[in-house]
């Protein structure tokens, strides 16, 4: 590689690790949004019950 082997396998490794992340972050936000959302309907199923007894 001519002397720029370090170079060449360190972007290798940053571009796979951003392919990663890309894969990875999109997935763990959508299980937060989808716990959120159920905690929220949760609770407000809970209030709808106190407000009609």
């Amino acid at each position: 590689m001519g002397g720029y082997a370090f170079y060449v396998w360190t972007s290798y490794g940053l571009t796979f690790l951003v392919l990663i992340a890309n894969f990875i972050i999109p997935i763990q936000q959508k299980q937060t949004l989808i716990n959120t959302l159920a905690r929220k309907l949760r609770r407000k199923q809970r209030d709808n019950r106190q407000q009609n007894t």
